[in-house]
Order: structure tokens, then sequence, then C-alpha cells
């Protein structure tokens, strides 16, 4: 998977900046808890434009605040 690179989800740093709880943020984002803190760990394996387009809403932030791409080590 390194092969390739990978995307990091900065959601922990998007939470506090927001000053909002995950509960809170869970509600507002409709979406479970778990899968919630499945994007907060990065250990989401397949990406939903859904979810991501209302956690960008609800944190008011763009696509790139809340994903990076790290290239792969060469």
């Amino acid at each position: 998977m390194e092969r390739y690179g990978k995307i990091i989800i900065h959601l922990d740093e998007l939470i506090e900046k927001a000053g909002i709880s995950k509960n809170k943020l869970s509600q507002r984002a409709e979406m479970q808890r778990t899968q919630l803190n499945h994007y907060c760990n990065n250990t989401v394996t397949r990406l939903d434009v859904d979810v991501l387009a209302r956690l960008c809403t609800v944190l008011n932030c763009e696509i790139g605040d809340l994903l990076e791409f790290v290239p792969p080590e060469q």
C-alpha cells in the first residue's frame, strides 16, 4: 500500500480547532460515533464522499484541510 503513498485524515486536529466534541460532531454530521472514530484514527479503508461533505460542512473547512496525500518514498 505504501508503494502508492497514503491519505492522511486530519479530523482530530480539525475537531480540536473547531472546539466541538466528537459526540456533537457525530450528531451534526449524522454519522455513527464508531464511524467517526475510524476517520479520526485513520483506520477507515474506504472514504465516503457523502461523509466527507458532511464533515466539511459541519467543520466549515475545505477537503484539503481534512485530507492530505503523502507520496511514496522513493
